[in-house]
């Protein structure tokens, strides 16, 4: 380990925020109680958010694997949405973890895909992302009343998990059958389902000078080349608070900020890891996939893709409404939405 008594988390100081205790934290997780990090990670590309002069400094957001890397380090191939293609880290042990941590790795964010498979996810992600004027508890309130009474409706089983801020995430195991575009298309079908459900509490709305104090239900993360924080990887936040997989009963009473790399490993070795049944629990998407035919057959096509990407077929028009000429004249600006 390189420089192990630097500072990562300053509030935290030399007693729990130096490198050492990173990386300490990153050997526990995939070493011991089941090495739930290393499921959450095993045989997926992964980006790497690093600090390596800690929080608060230079941020490298690193979406190809390293040239220089030990042996047992390994990469597989991925395609962004230019085409273009880079061979990303390929985390496969314990070891490969650790290695990125030193590099001050301080999150990870794999794709939603294995790498025997790159272009078909296996993984439906719904993240709860709150906006101004609404915290931790609307989302809570959110992912118990709406979501998950969705999801046993519709016979599905939806992981949740603290994002380490003030969001929710919720994992839905998919047999990777359906390539991005499905799945995405899958997932605005659910979303758009909980914003009709949610009594004017979320939104799907893309622009955020329409989502107003609502929790904003990003189905982009669905999209090629867009990715979360994994679960049990640290976040950039004074505290180290970690993105942490909780039974739907823990989240009731849960606060993101009681859950740190302090405080995770104890929580482990007093209960199993809630995600370890997720491998077991593939799922198909056919009745989202109803639901989707059914939106589009009154109306609903698309919803935006993320800049990064190229127009897509019947996509509607990326521009603000407020800058959309035709809708300002009294035109039409694309689907409704």
């Amino acid at each position: 380990m390189s420089n192990p008594d630097k500072i990562y988390f300053p509030r935290l100081g030399t007693e729990g925020g130096t490198k050492r205790h990173l990386v300490e934290y990153y050997r526990t997780l995939t070493t011991s109680s089941g090495a739930p990090l290393l499921d959450a990670l095993r045989d997926r590309p992964s980006h790497l958010q690093r600090f390596p002069d800690g929080i608060e400094g230079e941020e490298i957001y690193q979406k190809r694997a390293p040239a220089k890397r030990p042996d047992h380090v390994s990469t597989c191939e991925i395609t962004f949405p230019s085409g273009r293609t880079a061979d990303a880290l390929r985390v496969r042990s314990a070891a490969d973890v650790v290695w990125a941590a030193n590099l001050g790795c301080v999150t990870f964010h794999p794709w939603a895909v294995r790498c025997g498979d790159t272009d078909r996810p296996d993984e439906l992600r719904i993240d709860l992302d709150p906006q101004p004027g609404t915290d931790f508890g609307d989302v809570r309130a959110v992912a118990l009343e709406v979501v998950r009474p969705l999801l046993d409706e519709l016979g599905l089983t939806g992981f949740p998990k603290t994002s380490g801020g003030r969001g929710i995430h919720i994992y839905l195991r998919i047999v990777p059958e359906w390539d991005f575009v499905g799945v995405r298309r899958a997932g605005i079908a659910l979303m758009r389902e909980v914003e009709r459900r949610s009594g004017d509490r979320a939104t799907t709305a893309w622009w955020k000078e329409e989502r107003g104090e609502r929790i904003f239900l990003d189905f982009n993360q669905n999209a090629r080349d867009k990715t979360i924080a994994s679960a049990y990887s640290v976040r950039r936040t004074p505290i180290a608070t970690v993105s942490t997989p909780l039974t739907w009963g823990e989240l009731a009473d849960a606060e993101p900020d009681d859950f740190t790399i302090a405080t995770v490993p104890e929580l482990l070795a007093r209960r199993p890891d809630p995600m370890s049944g997720l491998d077991d629990a593939a799922q198909s998407l056919d009745v989202l996939l109803e639901m989707a035919a059914r939106d589009e057959a009154s109306g609903l096509g698309d919803l935006p893709y993320p800049p990064n990407h190229p127009k897509m077929p019947g996509e509607p028009k990326r521009v603000q409404p407020s800058r959309d000429r035709d809708l300002n004249s009294g035109g039409t600006s694309g689907n409704k939405t």
